[in-house]
């Protein structure tokens, strides 16, 4: 459950991360610079060594003077921010705090007036639409504290469905616990690796690393299929290896295509996680 606690913090987090991390994308700066795709400003006289590709020749044939076409980029952003509602995040609580680290992404995205489109998935999508200013923020926490994770996720229909929403400057950030085969992963990285991406795992101290041994009956919490079995110390080491072999081949997917990835665990405090997330080297906003 999220309250409005998370937002006077999220408040006060915006002024911190602010200071340490520095944002490429920003709605309401531009930047003047030549290339294809920028926005025309206006005109300038060519100088001596200026890039002859940007003389208006048109403006040559009427006035007979050499002008430079200015360009200005525009910088706006659409940040798309995914949330896994499966039932598998309802473990440990982990839908709440990707649901935290979706809305904080949402907050800083609207703070520097980028336009921000929110959806969670499991076997669908639902998008939820979008409002204008701050208010966005406080129907979002009303629609996650609405939601009881559910079904199972999907993440080769996520990829496939979710790209076509996907235009030229936008940054998606897909929060999930990722527990699905690493061939499903890897299509979703596919149809959504072409945009700026991060895929953020967030996970539990016990699916990290299981504190308990003996005799125990599991429960695939999507699947809803049971296994009887005795969980050794053996047993444990090996869940734990195969754990972190699967992190790993995410993380490495991710590197490929330049999606930047990071996991974290329930168990730390939420801006200790999102100060990590958004203040290293790769994650920006």
């Amino acid at each position: 459950m999220i309250d409005s606690s998370f937002l006077d913090g999220m408040s006060k987090f915006s002024l911190i991360i602010r200071k340490r991390v520095t944002s490429n994308y920003s709605g309401p700066r531009k930047s003047t610079a030549f290339g294809r795709g920028m926005v025309f400003k206006d005109h300038r006289i060519y100088s001596p060594g200026d890039d002859f590709r940007a003389i208006d020749w048109k403006v040559y044939a009427r006035t007979d003077e050499l002008m430079m076409k200015n360009y200005e980029e525009e910088r706006s952003l659409t940040v798309h921010v995914l949330v896994d509602k499966s039932r598998s995040m309802g473990f440990a609580r982990k839908f709440d705090y990707a649901s935290m680290l979706g809305v904080g992404y949402a907050y800083l995205g609207m703070k520097s007036n980028d336009k921000v489109q929110f959806a969670t998935f499991s076997e669908n999508i639902d998008a939820y639409q979008p409002k204008r200013g701050m208010s966005q923020v406080m129907a979002m926490i009303d629609y996650l504290n609405s939601i009881k994770p559910s079904g199972k996720t999907d993440m080769r229909s996520l990829g496939r469905k979710y790209r076509h929403s996907i235009g030229s400057r936008s940054l998606i950030v897909v929060i999930s616990d990722f527990f699905s085969s690493i061939d499903d992963i890897k299509e979703t990285i596919m149809h959504l690796g072409h945009a700026d991406a991060s895929f953020i795992q967030v996970v539990s101290r016990n699916e990290k690393e299981p504190f308990f041994e003996g005799n125990f009956k599991f429960q695939d919490s999507e699947s809803g299929e049971t296994m009887r079995t005795y969980f050794s110390i053996r047993d444990k080491e090996e869940y734990v290896k195969r754990m972190r072999q699967h992190t790993e081949e995410i993380e490495h997917e991710c590197s490929i295509k330049g999606i930047n990835f990071a996991q974290v665990d329930t168990s730390m405090p939420i801006f200790d996680s999102f100060y990590a997330v958004l203040g290293s080297k790769q994650l920006k906003i």
